[in-house]
């Protein structure tokens, strides 16, 4: 099996574990830190996380640079390439912790609604945080070699490694009375030594060498202008994932917090499962890009890729809608209440909702980057998801965790809308028909599924054995009736071809 093959199937492999384990971890961290520790180890991670923009997008530059001398035999060119972007990653640290510690001295001032013990607290993660991501970054640049050079199988298994070692220790060490500054402590500890297995994988077993032949502002200029729109698309992601961390960490107790991540978390996880499925398709949508595809072409492509990815998502998003709620409260109620797990399942559910239609249309974006006008979309999500965060900050005030969450989903909402016009007037996609196709015989499914759904929750009863006979019986009912009612021939086809090696494993 080749690098790529078995790289692909190890990012399965790390979607289904981090999902799963994630499932298992975070009600266990939560009930060991208590609901306010656990915001603040939340927020302070988000704080830190946005410092981590000063990346710029250089760690998928390496990946793209070194594959492009290696294609070209040109060691001389990659060694002066790979130094002149260590010594930006030096400069990139400096400025970190520069940041940090200007930062550090205003924690006690942003964070109004904190008391003395939690800022102290707040602070002391806040510093080993900063020193994470001072030495994190450059280290992730030996993983971007990794890839460069087509191993992928090293640096995604360690990866998998070091994701269940730690997942076993901070249980250990949460078990035996530790707290939110031990998990830290882990991480910074995990990172120092994946560092250094991956420094050892890279310059003793690939033979890379770094070395500076010459220095030239131009090239740094070169090496950015490729890595801007990543950067901007970093942003964006900030804006959707972290800003109403650090919105709520201003105005709201770290309770509030807490109901805001574990909405966030779950909203997360279901993007995963649509890209499990989208990603198999993307190097088609890039190879029929290159090709000058017709418009037409590449929506048949669109729909295929999106009716599958539209299905499994369905099947979630009705299945959250009406059994999501006992599952919030049963994984994490005993920590949130009622209340604070209702907030939650609402969170989750909008972020679920409003992600929907960018899933089912990643082969879109795709496309956008074969045909290399992702500027549009880029200006269009930054600009908006501003504006959301903006919007988010007033509702909140208000009705905290749920008005800062409806802020970013409104700006979603618009954002894919006019990117549906951008494809169709732009890109030649026929969008009317993408959506007449994707719906094709699904819709009804869907609709008879969900009463289906209704009935089956007045099952009487409320604990696990209940939630997990509700959902069975569901997936089922839904499973049945999108294979006989809701698939058409290609679907079903591949549904038997990929279920076959499963079948004959049974037999």
């Amino acid at each position: 099996m080749s690098q790529l093959k078995k790289g692909a199937f190890l990012n399965y492999a790390t979607i289904v574990l981090t999902n799963v384990i994630g499932l298992l971890m975070t009600p266990f961290i939560l009930n060991h830190l208590g609901k306010s520790e656990y915001g603040i180890y939340l927020t302070i991670g988000a704080l830190v996380g946005t410092i981590s923009l000063l990346d710029f997008g250089l760690n998928n530059t390496i990946v793209r640079f070194v594959a492009k001398y290696r294609a070209e035999n040109d060691s001389k060119g990659q060694e002066n390439f790979l130094a002149t972007t260590m010594l930006l990653y030096l400069i990139i640290s400096t400025v970190i912790v520069s940041i940090g510690i200007i930062f550090y001295n205003y924690i006690d001032t942003y964070f109004t609604k904190m008391n003395a013990s939690e800022i102290e607290i707040a602070k002391t993660i806040y510093k080993i945080f900063i020193f994470n991501l001072a030495i994190g970054l450059p280290g992730a640049a030996l993983t971007g070699i990794c890839y460069g050079h087509e191993n992928f199988v090293f640096p995604k298994t360690l990866n998998i490694a070091r994701y269940i070692l730690r997942s076993i220790t901070v249980v250990a060490v949460l078990i035996l009375g530790g707290k939110s500054i031990s998990l830290v402590i882990i991480d910074s500890v995990f990172n120092i030594l994946i560092i250094g297995i991956t420094s050892y994988y890279v310059f003793k077993k690939l033979k890379v060498k770094i070395k500076l032949h010459e220095f030239s502002i131009k090239f740094i200029k070169h090496i950015f202008s490729y890595s801007t729109w990543i950067f901007v698309f970093a942003l964006v992601s900030l804006f959707q994932w972290k800003a109403g961390h650090w919105v709520l960490g201003r105005i709201s107790p770290p309770e509030i917090l807490t109901i805001y991540g574990i909405g966030i978390v779950l909203g997360t996880y279901y993007g995963a499962f649509s890209t499990a499925i989208s990603s198999v398709f993307l190097p088609r949508a890039t190879k029929m890009s290159v090709d000058d595809a017709s418009g037409e072409e590449l929506t048949d492509m669109m729909i295929k890729i999106g009716r599958l990815s539209f299905i499994v998502l369905m099947f979630i998003l009705t299945a959250f809608t009406l059994f999501g709620k006992q599952f919030v409260f049963l994984w994490v109620g005993s920590e949130l209440g009622e209340d604070g797990s209702f907030q939650s399942w609402i969170i989750a559910l909008m972020i679920m909702v409003a992600y929907t239609l960018p899933l089912v249309q990643g082969f879109g974006n795709s496309i956008l980057e074969a045909k290399s006008k992702l500027r549009f979309k880029a200006i269009l999500y930054l600009s908006f998801m501003l504006i959301g965060t903006v919007l988010g900050a007033i509702l909140a005030k208000k009705y905290q965790a749920i008005g800062m969450m409806v802020g970013t989903v409104i700006a979603w909402l618009i954002v894919q809308n006019v990117m549906n016009f951008y494809y169709h007037k732009t890109i030649g996609l026929n969008i009317p028909r993408f959506f007449k196709s994707l719906l094709n015989k699904t819709f009804v499914v869907v609709i008879i599924a969900f009463a289906i759904g209704y009935a089956i929750n007045f099952i009487p009863g409320f604990g696990w054995w209940n939630f997990i006979i509700k959902a069975v019986i569901y997936a089922v009912v839904f499973s049945l009736l999108m294979y006989n009612m809701g698939l058409i021939p290609f679907e079903k086809q591949l549904f038997k071809t990929t279920l076959s090696p499963v079948l004959k494993f049974l037999k």
